[in-house]
């Protein structure tokens, strides 16, 4: 006899083989009477629904000095829940065969299903995942084992220079921003059971929640199932608008480290999601860095002259304004020199823009490329969520390679001289003192 898990497995194994890779999607959606959106996309290749929750309960709602809150929030819904213990709901989940994940980041907090399409196990999957959403316990033991697990990470994170880079650079680029406010050994000591539990019923709301449903189900099936996870979920506060970045003075901030690796990183805040300067900058990024082997950046740095051997760059479309990044790490002794290429190369880009040849390739590969974002029924719940969580079209997939096709030359140059200027560019070098170059003779030069 094939156990649900095996089942699930068999199923799951298909979907990277079977499944048909889509140019867009028919995506449903509606909002619930509590106030929950909707986004739904019937697909009947496999046995299988995906389901994820995204809630505005995330680290850019905790409050001053709790930092931390939000993803131990998240951490412990299935530690306990209803008459349900920790052990009870792994079991339960093994028994159905299911899977349940999700996580935390500074916009959103997320719940995610996976289970076989047949309304039995289905339903019992939904009803699990319904209660470590709307009663978890926050047990004593489980608040303080996690607490002392991610104080435990922190303190490590402290000793690592890449942790160290990603921590810095964050705090110079959001100064007094909740995207700057990251966790602290000290910020997560401080809390209590109390704070979880107050955390989660003001923000695991119906209004501050999204679903997003893919799968094997009907529109009838895919309604009942988001009522049942939200539908008794109190309305809650609506969401504020996020607060407006403030762009950083331009600095550069050295970090020292026994590494003999400086791990750089560059940047600024960039863009928020639904930006029209969307497309203009990921074409032009793919072209300055995000290209990986075939960009400027790698030929500059790491083709020309052996700086590193990778660097690239990206903007992070977030709520409000998400980081545009540079990024690499190279021999203490030529940090600077490597600095000096990055910005050279950046401050031509920004110039004169790229080439009709090199817009051409980038246009070829991120069109070419587009249909194995939506090639298993997984791929296509990131995607629906992220158009449910951030407002984007509902036609967002279906006219995205139009859009690529469309960028030009001077949209490129014209989006980047208005989201990267190097008057507000953060420099965060960490490390490189175990590769320090010599001191100069006298009467020489470098």
């Amino acid at each position: 006899m094939i156990t649900h898990y095996k089942r699930l497995g068999v199923a799951l194994a298909l979907a990277f083989a079977t499944l048909p890779a889509q140019a867009g999607l028919a995506i449903q959606s509606w909002t619930t009477p509590g106030g929950t959106k909707v986004f739904f996309v019937e697909s009947r290749a496999l046995p299988i629904v995906d389901v994820q929750v995204d809630f505005r309960a995330a680290g850019a709602e905790a409050p001053l000095g709790k930092a931390g809150i939000a993803g131990l929030t998240r951490g412990l819904l299935d530690a306990g829940a209803g008459a349900l213990d920790e052990d009870a709901i792994a079991n339960r989940i093994a028994d159905l065969g299911t899977q349940i994940g999700g996580g935390a980041d500074m916009d959103r907090a997320s719940l995610s299903l996976r289970s076989l399409s047949n309304p039995a196990e289905r339903d019992a999957a939904v009803a699990l995942l319904a209660t470590l959403i709307q009663k978890p316990t926050f047990p004593a033991a489980a608040v303080e084992r996690e607490k002392a697990r991610s104080i435990a990470g922190l303190k490590e994170a402290d000793t690592q220079p890449d942790s160290i880079l990603a921590r810095r650079f964050s705090a110079a680029l959001y100064p007094g921003h909740p995207y700057g406010r990251l966790p602290t050994v000290e910020s997560v000591s401080g809390l209590t059971r109390d704070d979880l539990a107050d955390f989660h019923k003001r923000y695991y709301t119906s209004g501050r929640a999204v679903v997003s449903i893919v799968g094997d189900v009907s529109r009838a099936e895919a309604e009942a199932i988001a009522t049942r996870l939200t539908g008794a979920l109190p309305a809650g506060e609506a969401p504020v608008p996020t607060v407006n970045t403030t762009q950083p003075e331009r600095q550069t901030i050295r970090i020292p480290n026994p590494s003999a690796q400086a791990h750089i990183a560059i940047g600024e805040p960039g863009i928020r999601r639904g930006d029209p300067d969307f497309f203009p900058l990921q074409v032009g990024n793919y072209i300055l860095g995000g290209g990986g082997f075939v960009s400027r950046l790698t030929r500059e740095v790491r083709e020309k002259r052996g700086y590193a051997y990778s660097v690239y760059s990206y903007f992070m479309p977030q709520r409000d304004v998400g980081p545009f990044q540079i990024g690499l790490q190279t021999k203490g002794s030529q940090a600077d020199d490597a600095l000096r290429v990055v910005a050279s190369t950046l401050d031509e880009f920004l110039a004169k823009g790229p080439t009709e040849a090199e817009l051409q390739a980038a246009k070829d590969n991120l069109i070419n490329g587009f249909a194995l974002r939506l090639d298993s029924n997984r791929k296509m719940l990131e995607q629906v969520a992220v158009i449910g969580s951030y407002g984007l079209p509902l036609d967002y997939l279906d006219t995205y390679r139009d859009k690529v096709k469309a960028v030009t030359v001077q949209q490129i140059r014209e989006a980047f001289k208005r989201h990267v200027s190097p008057d507000h560019l953060v420099t965060v070098v960490v490390g490189g003192d175990g590769d320090k170059a010599p001191p100069l003779k006298a009467g020489a030069t470098r």
